[in-house]
């Protein structure tokens, strides 16, 4: 009988052409099948919660996969982390409903961009390949009541590249927080799901409502021109970290009577 496997992972982005398998680089998506495929003994589909970009990195990405294996979970996770590359870890893994599907399932996600914001240089705390830098002064004051225009469910295609084609761009954002934290100023953004860059170019407009360049007001005329070239720069991949994943309780007990799985 098929089993439905959930894998929480966190990835060092740097070094990676983003999570999907792409022909000629190096992408998470194919280190994690391919150490999937010699611990399970056969070909292994996996299914991802979303596909970072390269340089992007994360600490509670989620992945799904079948298998008729009978190995017990906490081994597995043993097992696939032993062979695994050492800028990837398995955090956990276990067993989930058959309906359970890493991408489809998800209620919500939150990434979290990290600024470096001083006239150090981020090497000085060893963060140097998960922050950008931007030495110039930041107000998150101003930050923050921008941002509050971000949340809500409307059209963000004034936040993803102009070659950016879905059935909709229309997305729920359900929080848009920005907090200092010491030399860091952290934007963290909550939704149902994102488009291409979509996070990135929300923290490239507010770093220019940060640095003054723009009134925090100026987000609702932006939004409305549905017109990427009305918004700010997009801030640099090393910065963004996917931190975690929401899905329905029900689908985390693989025991929970419901609906019968996905078609995959």
């Amino acid at each position: 009988m098929l089993r439905r496997i959930y894998m929480r992972i966190a990835y060092d982005g740097t070094d990676f052409h983003g999570w999907q398998r792409q022909r000629g680089v190096r992408t998470v998506q194919e280190e994690l099948e391919g150490t999937l495929q010699r611990v399970m003994r056969h070909p292994v589909d996996l299914i991802g919660s979303g596909r970072t970009d390269a340089g992007v990195h994360a600490i509670g990405h989620v992945d799904s996969f079948a298998t008729d294996h009978d190995m017990p979970a906490e081994r597995m996770q043993r097992a696939i982390q032993a062979r695994l590359p050492l800028d990837i870890s398995i955090i956990e893994v276990r067993d989930v409903h058959p309906a359970f599907h890493a991408t489809r399932s998800a209620l919500s996600k939150l990434y979290r961009y990290r600024i470096y914001n001083a006239l150090a240089r981020p090497v000085e705390e060893f963060v140097q390949r998960y922050t950008y830098h931007f030495w110039a002064g930041l107000d998150v004051d101003r930050m923050q009541a921008a941002a509050h225009h971000f949340v809500g469910k409307m059209d963000f295609t004034s936040l993803t590249p102009k070659r950016t084609v879905r059935e909709t761009m229309v997305r729920t954002v359900m929080r848009c927080d920005v907090a200092r934290c010491g030399n860091e100023v952290h934007i963290d953004v909550e939704g149902d799901g994102f488009l291409h860059n979509q996070v990135r170019n929300i923290a490239g407009t507010l770093i220019e409502v940060g640095r003054g360049h723009w009134e925090p007001d100026r987000i609702v005329p932006i939004l409305e021109s549905r017109d990427r070239n009305e918004a700010g720069p997009t801030a640099p991949a090393l910065g963004l970290c996917l931190q975690w994943v929401r899905y329905p309780e029900e689908l985390l007990d693989p025991n929970s009577n419901i609906d019968p799985p996905f078609e995959q």
